[in-house]
């Protein structure tokens, strides 16, 4: 699984939310489509912005960055419909990615994503914990640094070093010792 590159836009401003989601919106929306799925992404990214905005008072910049706080939402969010993306994981694992003919640029994106890995990899991702399977998938597939990862998850930096090294450990023996990921984002 290679990170791809995500250019990062311009931090926006909480004080104008409108401009907050016209940033934010399409990244975080690829991120939860390659978590969950194209059909539980745009109510998963709503319910994102919405959280956001309900709790705007409370973001601390000094804390986190909007970005990162964004994708921690994202993060919980997918976090409480799992089951969904683990089902569709063990449902690629029996029976292979599903033919589709997405544009150029969704077969970049799917080239990472959930639905579109070999099926014993899906599997491996699939068995991994909650917290291992988050930090693996937040560098992998929206791009974040370990830093990002931390703030978006409330961990330490450390802790995301750890959980990432062993997703990598138990990812690589299922592929034989392939390294699952290139490159890193320390």
């Amino acid at each position: 699984m290679a990170a791809t590159h995500v250019e990062k836009p311009p931090e926006a401003s909480l004080d104008d939310f409108d401009a907050v989601f016209d940033t934010y919106f399409p990244e975080i929306h690829r991120y939860v489509a390659q978590r969950l799925g194209p059909d539980h992404a745009d109510d998963v990214v709503a319910e994102t912005f919405l959280t956001a905005f309900r709790k705007r008072a409370r973001f601390d910049p000094g804390r986190a960055a909007l970005r990162s706080w964004l994708y921690g939402i994202a993060t919980n969010l997918v976090g409480k419909h799992r089951r969904t993306e683990i089902r569709a994981l063990r449902a690629l694992n029996r029976h292979g990615a599903a033919p589709d003919s997405p544009g150029h640029e969704e077969r970049v994106t799917s080239s990472v994503s959930a639905q579109s890995l070999r099926p014993a990899l899906a599997a491996a991702i699939a068995a991994l914990g909650r917290g291992e399977r988050d930090v693996l998938l937040l560098v992998a597939l929206a791009g974040l640094t370990h830093q990002e990862v931390a703030d978006a998850l409330g961990v330490s930096y450390g802790t995301v070093g750890s959980r990432l090294s062993r997703a990598r450990t138990k990812l690589r023996a299922v592929l034989g010792g392939a390294n699952p990921m290139e490159g890193d984002h320390g």
